[in-house]
């Protein structure tokens, strides 16, 4: 019996990163997952390694800038596992040609980045929420990020994404506090991803060198883990943390306490 055997969870986002971390934590805690995310391939490989441990998941590919997709993600997680408890709004992009100022980003890139990082919380949220109440309480965690509470040059879109993140996720935590559905964010720093790797391999030094200087911009020495933030999320989502809503947790080795972070952030991105 692990802390959330009977829990049903979702992870958007889920079948790499942080998201693939944390959906393989829930299953080894007990719960039965639900992992949406548009890439197929590595989608069904994250659910079969929530099998290979005798957890039960399930893999819908869906598109959460969509609302249509949103909507079949709730309701094929219902079917699947009988309701909804926990809400992992973790889907996340930041592409490499998206690091411009205001007026160099097109109106499109604009767009889908706010679709994917802002809207597809919203919506998430608008289609589990009627779920989570049915089970008389829950927790929505927020995926943000250090730059939605300081920048740095050259990521608007992004940025607007995750300080909006941090908003929303005030706002949800307000309106369903009556209803015991707590609502929190997560503010990673660099984080060892697929993502964060891809940028890495392109820096003049090659990877290791490169996530090893990321590492060093960190108070504590090193980049994070998926491990790192779902140990964090898991215990949002507990009720260790039944006291807690409307607020965000770091988990960035200490780089919001140095101040003025960015200018020797050396990563891009956390995600």
């Amino acid at each position: 019996m692990g802390t959330y055997t009977g829990k049903v969870v979702i992870v958007t986002g889920g079948a790499q990163g942080m998201g693939r971390a944390t959906a393989l934590a829930f299953a080894r805690e007990g719960a039965a997952v639900t992992i949406a995310d548009v890439d197929v391939t590595a989608g069904r490989a994250a659910v079969d390694q929530v099998h290979q441990t005798d957890g039960r998941g399930l893999f819908v590919h869906a598109d959460v800038a969509v609302s249509a997709d949103c909507r079949r993600i709730v309701a094929e997680t219902v079917a699947a596992f009988g309701g909804i408890d926990i809400l992992f709004n973790n889907a996340g992009i930041q592409p490499p040609d998206s690091y411009r100022n205001a007026e160099e980003t097109p109106e499109e890139l604009w767009d889908r980045i706010l679709a994917v990082n802002l809207k597809s919380y919203f919506l998430m949220a608008r289609y589990a929420i009627p779920e989570i109440r049915k089970r008389g309480r829950g927790a929505i965690i927020n995926n943000a990020s250090v730059q939605g509470l300081q920048s740095m040059p050259g990521v608007p879109a992004y940025a607007a994404s995750k300080g909006g993140v941090l908003s929303l996720t005030r706002q949800l935590a307000v309106d369903y506090a009556a209803e015991q559905i707590r609502v929190l964010a997560i503010c990673p720093g660099t984080i060892d991803t697929e993502m964060v790797r891809r940028s890495a391999a392109r820096e003049p030094e090659g990877l290791e060198a490169a996530l090893a200087r990321y590492g060093k911009s960190h108070p504590l020495g090193r980049i994070g883990t998926g491990e790192d933030i779902a140990n964090a999320v898991l215990f949002l989502a507990s009720d260790k943390a039944s006291f807690m809503t409307g607020s965000y947790v770091c988990v960035d080795g200490g780089y919001m306490a140095l101040g003025a972070w960015a200018g020797g952030a050396g990563a891009r991105s956390e995600q």
